[in-house]
């Protein structure tokens, strides 16, 4: 009787070993740490990487990034981005439409209450193994310049979607 129990644990213990390791993910990979990166299939496109810079304005802060336009573009409307964390967070991430004004593009965050002030687009975060994470937006997207940002930082990882 012990031996037929021994068999079945063993058993259960090869097939739970054998569902994790098909659950092993496969795809490609960021080569660069703390960068996402938008998938396309099975290609990688780097986002645009740079620092926001904090412009006070009246009852306002802006945060501007310069250029019209970013580099790093999808056709996606709802984007998914792979990022290979060292320092990154990509919990506290957070995704932020982005006007063009005067050459640059600019998220503007009121000081005071105000109607509809500009939040986060939810995020679906997945971790795929030890450091790497699936970064997917939760809603369609609009065409237009978008940015990745972490909370509380300035550093921003800048997109188009066309």
């Amino acid at each position: 009787m012990m031996s037929r129990v021994f068999v079945v644990l063993c058993s259960a213990a090869v097939l739970v070993g054998a569902a994790s390791a098909a659950d092993k993910y496969s795809g490609p990979r960021p080569p660069k740490p703390d960068l996402p990166y938008l998938l396309h299939a099975d290609n990688l496109a780097p986002t645009e990487p740079s620092i926001a810079k904090e412009e006070t304005r009246k009852d306002a802060l802006a945060y501007v990034i310069p250029g019209a336009t970013s580099a790093a573009r999808t056709p996606l409307s709802e984007p998914i981005f792979l990022v290979q964390v060292e320092k990154l967070a990509p919990q506290a991430l957070g995704i932020y439409r982005m006007e063009v004004r005067n050459g640059n593009r600019e998220v503007i965050i009121p000081q005071k209450k105000v109607k509809n002030p500009p939040k986060p687009i939810p995020l679906k975060i997945t971790k795929l193994d030890d450091r790497l994470y699936r970064v997917e937006v939760d809603q369609p997207l609009e065409n237009g310049e978008y940015t990745l940002s972490p909370e509380g930082s300035n550093d921003a990882f800048s997109f188009q979607i066309y």
